[in-house]
């Protein structure tokens, strides 16, 4: 089997980001990784990328890009928003031609599935501002992926695992926890990013389960979950009102008095089911 082809003889992250006079802009939500070790622990904690074909988000300089680069993976396509970071990655494919593909795209236009072929991965430090619905929407395909390795804002990340009754329990939990096998895998402290974010950072693994939502079934979900945790405060019966309240709240054995934070996915699932074949003999 060839062996994929290594970057050989970069010049220091640091010394990148210089001479290309890239720095951090906030509307982009940019904090970038410089950290090799840290870098290289990421590209590890999604597994074997052996055959695996990955796209990376908002590689910036690129620091992520070549810890992708020194795996097994079969090809990386990184999509960049920044033309000045395009300049950069593209550089960087020089080094390693044929296998570090660049896309100059909005990631939250394109559908990231169609950019290679089946084993594919997204492995990604995302920009704080687009993290949460970048998300939901891979969610939605989660069947188009073999794994998620996406680094967020703490918060964020504990939102995405959190349990029923927990204070960061919530909608966005919900609907990967629903699709998605999740863990919180490591912890990043802000002293690790240039420039230093005032959060910390927390890497999250997202495995899909083998048996996912349809499109119909999906959207549901997102119409009882926002509705459920739109007006936590109130009783499941006010709540839920808009899309059938004591009703279906009834039908899927569930009481009217409890609150959206004690539900469990599978309540959850069986609340989206119900609706979902009530939309459906409606149409």
């Amino acid at each position: 089997m060839t062996m994929p082809q290594r970057p050989h003889g970069l010049e220091p992250l640091r010394d990148t980001i210089a001479r290309h006079g890239l720095d951090a802009r906030k509307a982009l939500g940019q904090h970038f990784l410089l950290d090799p070790g840290i870098t290289a622990r990421i590209a590890a904690l999604a597994g074997d990328l052996a055959g695996q074909h990955v796209v990376e988000v908002g590689p910036g300089p690129g620091g992520l890009t070549r810890a992708l680069l020194d795996t097994e993976a079969a090809s990386i396509i990184a999509v960049e928003v920044d033309p000045r970071a395009v300049a950069v990655i593209t550089e960087l494919a020089t080094h390693a031609p044929g296998r570090l593909q660049i896309i100059e795209a909005d990631a939250m236009r394109r559908d990231l599935a169609t950019l290679c072929p089946a084993p594919r991965q997204i492995i990604a430090n995302l920009p704080y501002n687009v993290g949460t619905p970048l998300l939901v929407g891979w969610l939605r395909q989660a069947s188009a992926w073999s794994r998620l390795t996406l680094m967020f804002q703490q918060e964020v990340a504990e939102r995405i695992c959190a349990a029923p009754g927990s204070e960061h329990y919530g909608r966005l939990g919900v609907l990967a926890q629903w699709t998605c096998r999740c863990g919180v895998m490591m912890h990043i402290p802000p002293g690790a990013f240039s420039p230093p974010p005032k959060v910390h950072s927390a890497v999250v693994g997202l495995i899909p389960h083998a048996q996912q939502p349809d499109a119909a079934l999906f959207r549901a979900m997102e119409q009882v979950t926002a509705a459920a945790f739109g007006q936590r405060r109130k009783m499941l019966r006010g709540a839920l009102k808009s899309i059938g309240g004591e009703a279906l709240l009834a039908e899927a054995g569930i009481e009217g008095s409890r609150r959206a934070e004690t539900l469990g996915i599978a309540d959850f699932d069986r609340l989206a089911r119900l609706h979902a074949r009530r939309s459906t003999a409606v149409a």
